[in-house]
């Protein structure tokens, strides 16, 4: 696959733009895309499993390929599922059928080989080797490195479902010349909602929960925000200013207030074209920076970064898991071990390390130690609160549990990212 995309990347290198992508989905890349897609996923609104399309493998892709070729293959509606969210609101989903999955894999393949030496490095998430932690460490080398004084923290109001269809189309067409591979795009974005039932049309927007969504969410993001903001907000700005953007959360370093009070204003009208808008109660000018004396600390990624000192009195940039997360994961550990208490002791603690090492690999990353800590004495009570209550046996000392533990080891806490 790999040499077979080296084409694109040879045509944007001579000719800044691709054409005949079309070519690319065939037998091989689809066969190839439907042995990487996990078969536990939810399914569509055609309830159809990786299993059940795997039975007849060969005839399915000859049939889809048929249909594509023909312009009769239309995606099929999206079926739209809820899962909460930490404030006790819910996220959306979009769950595309299985075949749509396929497809919209292999487009997403084709638009990354584009799309990643366009992008800039300002932007992270959706990207290879482009991870929250990468995303982290940039931000931190800006805080520490770079004369910051001022942060603008920004919200986009319910970004993902006011996606602008036309500008979007508009910002794809720049690069992409092949009208067929973009009536496909359209056709996914246009395809529409189920949900309870009824049929919603979709004239703006990219679901959450398809495949293709996040590079699209990236393509539209760098024009609207990453490339102005290279080209206006830095040359217009008086000092010394960085972006750092993780899908839509981003964050705006400034050295001098005016300009951030400036870019604050112009960002609302730069997103009001392109049908976005911010989410006024989330966001915020603040000083911040080794040149601040305020205790100002604010939250990303579900980190809280705050101003810190090291044991010498010098500056630092301090991380810990941020209080809604936190409580978040306590609340899942609680309702875990809660529910699983007549579970053996060492089957629980095998379960509890699943999720243990999950967090710690997540926000196991300088400065952080404390609250990891946090969270593994926090789990070692609860073990001990619900294991009192598993019988009429009644109440467990500390000196069961240690030796429970002795047994079989909690894991422990760790860095699993240094930032420096």
């Amino acid at each position: 696959m790999e040499k077979e995309y080296s084409e694109i990347r040879r045509q944007l290198v001579k000719y800044r733009n691709v054409q005949s992508l079309m070519q690319y989905i065939n037998e091989e890349t689809l066969k190839s895309k439907h042995q990487e897609l996990k078969g536990n996923k939810a399914t569509g609104i055609d309830k159809v499993t990786k299993e059940e399309y795997e039975i007849n493998l060969d005839k399915n892709i000859r049939n889809l390929i048929d249909k594509m070729r023909k312009f009769s293959y239309k995606p099929k509606a999206v079926r739209r599922v809820y899962i909460p969210k930490h404030n006790g609101k819910q996220r959306p989903l979009g769950i595309p059928s299985y075949e749509d999955k396929i497809v919209q894999g292999v487009m997403a393949d084709i638009l990354t080989t584009i799309y990643e030496p366009i992008f800039l490095n300002c932007s992270y998430g959706f990207r290879p080797n482009r991870d929250c932690h990468k995303a982290i460490k940039e931000l931190d080398r800006v805080l520490m490195r770079v004369n910051t004084n001022h942060i603008v923290e920004a919200d986009i109001k319910g970004f993902f479902d006011n996606v602008n269809h036309e500008w979007l189309t508009k910002f794809l067409e720049l690069t992409i010349k092949d009208k067929n591979f973009i009536r496909y795009i359209k056709r996914f974005l246009k395809a529409g909602i189920i949900e309870d039932l009824k049929y919603y049309e979709s004239e703006k927007g990219t679901p959450q929960g398809g495949l293709i969504s996040p590079i699209l969410a990236n393509v539209y993001l760098h024009y609207v925000l990453d490339q102005w903001f290279k080209v206006y907000v830095q040359t217009k700005s008086k000092g010394e200013c960085h972006l750092v953007r993780y899908a839509d959360d981003f964050v705006t370093c400034f050295e001098n207030k005016e300009d951030a009070e400036t870019y604050y204003q112009d960002l609302k009208e730069r997103l009001a074209k392109f049908g976005l808008e911010i989410e006024e109660s989330k966001t915020r000018i603040f000083p911040f920076g080794r040149n601040t004396t305020t205790r100002n600390n604010f939250d990303f990624l579900g980190f809280n970064i705050y101003n810190a000192t090291t044991r010498k009195g010098d500056y630092r940039v301090g991380y810990k898991t941020s209080k809604k997360k936190s409580k978040q994961k306590k609340q899942n550990i609680k309702e875990f071990i809660k529910n699983n208490r007549n579970v053996k002791p060492k089957y629980l603690i095998k379960a509890l390390n699943r999720k243990l090492i999950g967090y710690y690999n997540y926000y196991g990353i300088s400065y952080n130690y404390k609250w990891l800590s946090e969270i593994h004495q926090y789990t070692l009570a609860e073990m001990k609160r619900w294991l009192s209550r598993r019988s009429q046996r009644g109440y467990i000392s500390w000196e069961k549990i240690k030796k429970i533990i002795e047994y079989s080891p909690l894991v422990k806490p760790r860095i699993t990212f240094p930032l420096w």
